[in-house]
């Protein structure tokens, strides 16, 4: 996880979103145990709170489940609903922005996947 914060975004929300980006990844497998909130809260120079809140939002969002006495636990099915929920905020928010800004370059499709075939090959 970073240590570095963004100052345009509560910190909180920044470290629910990295725990989230490593569920996705895989660096996270579900099942496994998160970080104890006052290690995270050392590790990463923040508040006890503020480690706390990110993790409760996990918990309210489903990904994520307190065992009492035993810690956080990632949950199974939540790098499946991740997947979903981040595809689909992709595929409506970011990817009309994305084909837009495509179209007012004038590049076309074959201009893009040489491109890509180019990056990926490096």
């Amino acid at each position: 996880m970073a240590t570095q914060w963004k100052d345009d975004q509560p910190i909180y929300l920044q470290l629910k979103e990295q725990i989230m980006a490593m569920i996705i990844d895989g660096t996270l497998a579900e099942g496994e145990s998160l970080p104890s909130v006052r290690k995270v809260a050392v590790d990463y120079q923040i508040n006890p709170i503020t480690a706390s809140k990110a993790y409760a939002d996990l918990v309210n969002e489903g990904l994520v489940e307190k065992k009492r006495g035993l810690g956080m636990f990632i949950l199974e099915g939540a790098r499946k609903n991740l997947l979903k929920d981040e595809q689909k905020k992709f595929l409506t928010k970011e990817w009309p922005e994305i084909i837009k800004r495509i179209s007012r370059l004038g590049l076309d499709a074959r201009q893009l996947i040489e491109t890509a075939e180019q990056n990926s090959s490096n």
